[in-house]
């Protein structure tokens, strides 16, 4: 029996698409072709690959119109933020005006007697596991790349955003990016790690949970495939006593509820000092007050629901678990809080690190708030976390908050904003969060391999 990949929509509970998944017979077929049309590929001038690689990037802002409430109806975010293509572009553009440098050989001597350089050559075959939560523009971090590296991308996209890939690769054939260069495949878990572990690609990179980083890295195991993660997140916001409190109360809480919490470099803690807090604390219950939860398709919603009933449930069990053990909760239940996907954002203050909302990852409309005293104090909370992906440090002195990064356990430093992948910079994270570096110059190094030439010419 074929399995099915069905993207239910959090909307009303409809099944909104399905797909059957390639058998690993097929899946090989794919990768064969991927692999064929790579060798060709790969010959053509950076330029060449990146100006079709950026006709595949318009040919998706073209579809905007169609993809802003297709992705409502897939995972719940409300239209009138107007999609991804914004940061879809940005990553992309600024990926393109930075290959031929970035690609370009290490040149280590060029004389009468040697030419010495180091070449970036590419891997061949790159897997793409591109997660939901924000569907284009993380799958465009290593597709992009990827392609104007000279590899073949195989995107597998997640279940609940199912339609996603179908329109990337589209969007890319009609500009010119060959259809077995860059394919959409339907895989179930177990096909994609035979496939790993049968070395049919020559780099796999992964945005997930910590689980399925697990699963791909024991895929992998004897391989040497590399392998690039992004996993678990549970950032900090600090709030220090020269910050501008309005700016870190406006951008920390959007940090933490835009797209109903399901970020990856969302904030889920918020440490502030005593002098600050209560106004802190005050004016965040006060904006969260004033979200609008409902239907995403209808335009003044602010807060659509989660992605699945499922995850909605594990950030109740947060909250309550929080609240029995006596943090207090500041938002009273919305009306439009169904008990399933539609779910009450919600502020919580006399938290700890004993409870599993300030320790495990929410991906959901939840904030802890906690007082500290000074920057040792905040500086150990934020460290005590298994994961390390971004932090958020508010202040005036730009000294201070380097001092302070550099004390932290955290792939990202960020003053005075947050929430945000500056393209320019290594997307990069530690701990549980994963291994690895996506975007900047680092991308491309990562999605090529070293070749050096030792040329004696006399």
């Amino acid at each position: 029996m074929t399995t099915m990949l069905r993207c239910i929509s959090p909307i009303d509970g409809s099944l909104l698409a399905e797909r059957a998944v390639s058998s690993l017979a097929q899946a090989r077929e794919s990768i064969a072709a991927a692999r064929l049309a790579q060798e060709a590929w790969a010959k053509l001038p950076i330029s060449e690959r990146t100006q079709r690689v950026m006709a595949g990037v318009e040919a998706v802002g073209a579809m905007n119109n169609d993809i802003v409430p297709e992705l409502a109806k897939q995972m719940g975010r409300p239209i009138r933020y107007g999609g991804e293509y914004g940061g879809f572009h940005e990553r992309a553009s600024y990926m393109a005006s930075i290959a031929e440098s970035s690609l370009a050989p290490i040149e280590i001597e060029a004389s009468d007697d040697f030419h010495r350089y180091i070449a970036r050559v590419p891997h061949g075959v790159v897997l793409v596991v591109a997660p939901w939560n924000y569907p284009y523009m993380t799958a465009i971090n290593t597709v992009a790349p990827a392609l104007m590296s000279g590899n073949a991308v195989v995107l597998k996209h997640a279940t609940q955003t199912l339609l996603v890939g179908e329109r990337m690769a589209r969007a890319f054939h009609e500009a010119g990016v060959p259809e077995a260069l860059f394919q959409n495949v339907f895989l179930d878990h177990d096909t994609t790690s035979a496939l790993i572990a049968e070395k049919q690609f020559g780099f796999v990179n992964f945005t997930g949970s910590v689980g399925g980083g697990i699963a791909m890295e024991k895929a992998a195991a004897g391989t040497f495939t590399g392998i690039g993660l992004e996993l678990g997140g549970k950032d900090p916001g600090y709030v220090m006593e020269d910050a501008d409190l309005d700016a870190a109360v406006d951008t920390l809480i959007d940090g933490a509820m835009f797209n109903s919490g399901q970020c990856c470099c969302g904030i889920e803690r918020i440490y502030v000092v005593e002098s600050l807090f209560d106004e802190f604390v005050s004016k965040a219950v006060s904006i969260v007050q004033g979200y609008k939860l409902g239907n995403p398709l209808d335009e003044e919603t602010t807060l659509g629901p989660m992605a699945n009933v499922r995850f909605a449930n594990e950030v109740r069990a947060q909250i309550s678990e929080a609240v029995a053990n006596g943090a207090k909760a500041h938002i009273e239940t919305f009306t439009e809080d169904d008990g399933g996907a539609y779910l009450t954002p919600q502020i919580l203050t006399d938290v700890d690190h004993s409870m599993r909302v300030m320790r495990d990852e929410s991906f959901g409309p939840v904030v802890g708030i906690m007082k500290v005293k000074n920057d040792e104090e905040a500086i150990a909370l934020m460290n005590d976390s298994e994961f390390g992906l971004t932090a958020s440090l508010w202040t005036t002195n730009t000294a201070r908050a380097e001092k302070i990064g550099l004390q932290l356990q955290t792939g990202t430093v960020f003053m005075n904003r947050c929430d945000y992948l500056d393209p320019a910079l290594c997307w990069t994270g530690c701990k549980n969060t994963g291994r690895g570096g996506g975007l900047s110059q680092i991308a491309y190094h990562n999605l090529t391999r070293p070749q050096s030439f030792h040329l004696k010419k006399r």
